[in-house]
C-alpha cells in the first residue's frame, strides 16, 4: 500500500472534477479522499505503485470534458490507512490559484432530457449538470459551492438534493442544479398580461412573438430583444425603436438535425469551419453569408450580404426557437455600446419604450456577458468580441511579473486584463465607456475579477490617450490608493498583443492599422508599422497624414474624411446635404481639424466617395459596406509612393487612390475592388522595403482594419508568396478589445530591456 498526495490545477472547480476523481478512484479500487483548496483540487490516494500510476495518467488522459488539468505537485507521504475514497468540504489551505469557469451551452444530455416528455426536467428552462450550465454570471465569491452563488435563493428539494449528494450522478455538486419544484421560474408580463410559471410564460411569449411582437428575454449573462426574423415589420420597429438604423442584427436558428445546424444551412451558405465554429463550445456568435432566396427579413443587415448566425446555448433559448420553429433575431439589450442590461426592474424601466412584454426569470445575474462574436478570416477563427462562453479568458504570459497588475484597455469595445505571476485573465466585452452605466459595470467588474481570483494589483496601467475614459479613472484610482501608475501607447499595445501571442517569434514588423489612437507626436495615428519587439518599437511607416475637421464626429461622418482628402489635392468637393463652403473655409484655416495617419479613415473616405456614405449610424458601416461589394483582389493595384521621412520613418502617400474612388467610369465593385487592392498591395511592398533596408523579421497585422476579411486574406496570401512569416490575431480580437492584453505585454517587455 503506497500514499500519495496530488495538487491539480488548471480548471478543476465548476466542472465536476471532483465526481469524476472520486469515480476514477473507486474505479482503480482506491483510499482516499479529494477536496477543492482554492481553486486547486487536493488529492490523497492510496493503492498499489501500479494503480497509483494508472491513477495519475488517467486524471490527464480521461478528464471532463470542460476540464483542464495539470498536475503541479506529487509527493510520496506516510499516512494512515483509509477505509473508503471520499469527497470532503472544500478549504482554503494554500495560496490562490483560481480559475474561474465560463458559461457553458446546455448539454447533449441535458438537451436530450429536457425534449424526454418522461423525464422529471422535461422542458424545465434552467436544467443544467456538472458539464453544462451558467457559471461566471452566478458566482458570488469562491470556492465555487451553491452557498457562493445565486443559486442560495433555491434551496434544493429532495430529489435535486439526492442528486448533488450521489457521487455517480451526473449532477453531483452540480451548483446551479435545480428542477421545476425547487428552481427559478419565469415570469410573462406585458401590457395585459402578468403571468408566473415556466410554461405559461414559455407559451405567452411564443404567441407574442408569433403575432409580431417584441419580446426582451433574459437569458444566461444578460437580455435579448427577439422577435420574428423574418417579419420585415417586426424587425423595423425594432430598429425604429431601438434607434438602430442600420447596425446588424444577430440571429438565432433553432437546433435541427444530428449537428443541430439544418435550419442555419436552410437560410445561409455557410463553409465547413463556419458551421464547426458555430458548433463549438463557445456557441459564439459566426458571421456567414446570406443566401439570396430566403424569407429572412432584408432589414436584419441592410446593405451587407454577411449574417451573424447563433445556435441555442441555454435551455430557454433551446425551447424557444424549437416552439417558434424558425429563426428569431436575438439582438442584445442595451444603449449605445453600454453592456447588455441584467436586472428585471431595470430591464422593464429601460426598454419600456422598446419591446412588447418580458420574458422574465427570477435568478438573479451577477455581472452581465454579452455574446461573443467571430469571423472566420484564412479558415481560422477570429474573435472580434470575447463574451459568454469564451471568458473570462485565461492566457499564459510569456514572462513572470514582479507585482500584480491591472490593465484597463482603450475606450471603445473595453475589456479590462488582471495579471500575476504568469498567468493574465481578460474580462468579457464591457463595453464603450462613454455612459454612467458602462463606467459602472467597468468598475464591477474590475472588483469581480479581483475578488475571485484574490488578487490586488499593485500597477495599474492605461491608454496613453489622456481623455480616455478608462485612462482617467487608472490616473484617480492610483493617486487614491496609492497604486504604481503607467500608461501605453495605442498602437504599441496593439503590436505587443501579437507578441503576447506567438512569444516566440523575436523581431516582427507589426502593423496597426485602424481608427484611432494617440501616437507619441500627440497626433492621431491609426496607419503604423512598427519593426522590432514588445517594449521596443521603432515607428518605420505610416501613412501621411489628413487634416480632418471635426474632431470624434468623423468616425461616424465619413464625408469628412473623403472632403480632406480632396482639398488636400485641390480638388473640388461637395455634396447636396452639407454646407461644403463652409466647412471648406474652416479646413483652410484649420478650425476644428486634427491629423489622422490612420487608415481606418482612408476606408471612410473611400465608401464616401464610391459609395456616397457620407453619414453613418454605427462605427465601421462605412467600411463594412465597402468591403461587402469589393469583387476578387487582383494585382491591378495603384502604386502609393513612399518617401523617406527621416533617418527611421517613411511615409506612404495615398494621394494616387483619388483617381479610381472619383472614376465614375467604374463601376462601385471595380473601384472598391481596386481600393482593397491598392491598400494591400501598399503594405507588402512596405514590408518588402523595411525587409531590404533592416533585413529578416516576421510580419504581424493588429487593429480594427484587418477585421476585413478581403482586405487581410489578400495580404496574407501575398506576404506569404513573398516568404513573410505572417501573424494574426486568433485568441485575442485584433480591434480594441485586445488593447488591455497588449498593455500588460507592452509595459513588462519595456521593463525587462
Amino acid at each position: 500500500m503506497h500514499s500519495k498526495h496530488l495538487i491539480v490545477s488548471g480548471k478543476v472547480q465548476g466542472i465536476g472534477f471532483r465526481p469524476f476523481i472520486f469515480r476514477l478512484a473507486h474505479e482503480h479500487k482506491l483510499n482516499g479522499w479529494v477536496k477543492n483548496v482554492s481553486g486547486q483540487v487536493e488529492i490523497l490516494v492510496q493503492g498499489s505503485s501500479e494503480q497509483l500510476t494508472q491513477f495519475e495518467s488517467d486524471i490527464i488522459n480521461q478528464h471532463p470534458p470542460l476540464a483542464t488539468p495539470q498536475i503541479t505537485q506529487t509527493t510520496s507521504c506516510d499516512v494512515g490507512i483509509f477505509s473508503q475514497f471520499e469527497i470532503l468540504t472544500s478549504t482554503a489551505d494554500y495560496p490562490a490559484d483560481i480559475h474561474i469557469p465560463a458559461d457553458y451551452f446546455t448539454c447533449d444530455e441535458c438537451l436530450q432530457e429536457l425534449m424526454n416528455p418522461t423525464d422529471r426536467r422535461f422542458r424545465y428552462p434552467f436544467i443544467n449538470c456538472t458539464n453544462c450550465g451558467p457559471r461566471y454570471t452566478l458566482i458570488k465569491q469562491l470556492p465555487y459551492d451553491r452557498p457562493n452563488t445565486t443559486m442560495t435563493a433555491f434551496p434544493l428539494c429532495d430529489a435535486c438534493r439526492q442528486e448533488y449528494n450521489s457521487p455517480y450522478d451526473r449532477r453531483f455538486h452540480a451548483q446551479p442544479l435545480a428542477c421545476e419544484v425547487c428552481g427559478p421560474q419565469l415570469s410573462f408580463k406585458s401590457a395585459t398580461t402578468n403571468l408566473q410559471g415556466n410554461e405559461a410564460s414559455l407559451q405567452a411569449c411564443i404567441h407574442a412573438l408569433k403575432q409580431g411582437h417584441i419580446v426582451a428575454v433574459k437569458g444566461i449573462g444578460g437580455y435579448h430583444l427577439m422577435c420574428d426574423a423574418c417579419n420585415f415589420d417586426a424587425v423595423q420597429r425594432l430598429r425604429q425603436r431601438k434607434q438602430r438604423p442600420d447596425k446588424p442584427f444577430a440571429v438565432l436558428f433553432p437546433w435541427r438535425g444530428d449537428q443541430g445546424t439544418d435550419s442555419v444551412v436552410q437560410y445561409l451558405q455557410p463553409s465547413e469551419t463556419e458551421l464547426k465554429t458555430l458548433r463549438h463550445a463557445s456557441r459564439a456568435i459566426v458571421l456567414m453569408p446570406c443566401k439570396t432566396d430566403t424569407d429572412l427579413a432584408t432589414n436584419i443587415q441592410p446593405g451587407l450580404h454577411e449574417v451573424g448566425a447563433m445556435l441555442p446555448y441555454s435551455p430557454l433559448h433551446h425551447l424557444i426557437s424549437y416552439d417558434f420553429d424558425g429563426p428569431l433575431i436575438a439582438t442584445s439589450a442595451n444603449f449605445s455600446g453600454e453592456p447588455v442590461i441584467t436586472d428585471n426592474q431595470e430591464a422593464e424601466t429601460r426598454l419600456a419604450n422598446i419591446v412588447d412584454a418580458f420574458l422574465h426569470h427570477n435568478r438573479t445575474i451577477v455581472r452581465p456577458a454579452d455574446d461573443t462574436v467571430i469571423r472566420i478570416i484564412n479558415d481560422q477563427p477570429h474573435y472580434l468580441r470575447l463574451g459568454r462562453g469564451a471568458a473570462p479568458l485565461e492566457l499564459t504570459l510569456p514572462f513572470k511579473l514582479d507585482q500584480p497588475t491591472l490593465a484597463v484597455g482603450g475606450h471603445m469595445k473595453n475589456t479590462i486584463a488582471l495579471a500575476w505571476d504568469d498567468r493574465c485573465v481578460i474580462s468579457p466585452h464591457i463595453g464603450d465607456l462613454s455612459s454612467a452605466r458602462s463606467m459602472a459595470v467597468f468598475e464591477q467588474v474590475i472588483n469581480d475579477l479581483q475578488t475571485l481570483y484574490e488578487v490586488s494589483p499593485q500597477h495599474i496601467i492605461c491608454d496613453s490617450h489622456p481623455e480616455y475614459a478608462s485612462h482617467r479613472w487608472a490616473r484617480q484610482y492610483c493617486d487614491k490608493h496609492d497604486k504604481l501608475f503607467s500608461s501605453v501607447f495605442h498602437h504599441h499595445a496593439h503590436a505587443s498583443t501579437l507578441c503576447g501571442e506567438y512569444p516566440d517569434q523575436q523581431r516582427w514588423l507589426v502593423f496597426t492599422w485602424d481608427g484611432t489612437g494617440y501616437g507619441t507626436d500627440n497626433t492621431i495615428w491609426g496607419g503604423e508599422a512598427f519593426l522590432g519587439h514588445a517594449g521596443s518599437w521603432q515607428r518605420v511607416m505610416s501613412f501621411k497624414p489628413l487634416s480632418i475637421l471635426g474632431g470624434d464626429k468623423a468616425s461616424l461622418q465619413p464625408w469628412r474624411s473623403a472632403a480632406a482628402m480632396c482639398w488636400d489635392q485641390h480638388i473640388n468637393w461637395s455634396v447636396d446635404d452639407i454646407d461644403s463652403d463652409f466647412a471648406y473655409q474652416a479646413w483652410q484655416k484649420k478650425q476644428g481639424c486634427f491629423q489622422s495617419s490612420a487608415v481606418g479613415r482612408l476606408f471612410d473616405a473611400a465608401a464616401s466617395l464610391v459609395l456616397d456614405i457620407h453619414h453613418c449610424s454605427f462605427d465601421g458601416q462605412a467600411p463594412m459596406r465597402l468591403e461587402q461589394i469589393a469583387d476578387t483582389l487582383t494585382h491591378s493595384a495603384i502604386e502609393l509612393p513612399i518617401t523617406k521621412l527621416d533617418k527611421h520613418l517613411h511615409q506612404v502617400d495615398w494621394s494616387p487612390l483619388l483617381r479610381v474612388l472619383l472614376n465614375k467610369q467604374l463601376s462601385e465593385t471595380e473601384r472598391s475592388s481596386a481600393f482593397h487592392s491598392s491598400m494591400a498591395m501598399s503594405l507588402v511592398n512596405q514590408a518588402l522595403q523595411i525587409r531590404k533596408q533592416q533585413g529578416d523579421f516576421c510580419v504581424g497585422l493588429s487593429g480594427g482594419v484587418f477585421q476585413n476579411k478581403k482586405l487581410t486574406e489578400y495580404v496574407v496570401r501575398q506576404l506569404k508568396q513573398h516568404d513573410f512569416r505572417v501573424y494574426t490575431t486568433n485568441t485575442i480580437p485584433c480591434n480594441d478589445a485586445g488593447i488591455s492584453y497588449g498593455q500588460i505585454i507592452e509595459s513588462y517587455s519595456s521593463k525587462q530591456l
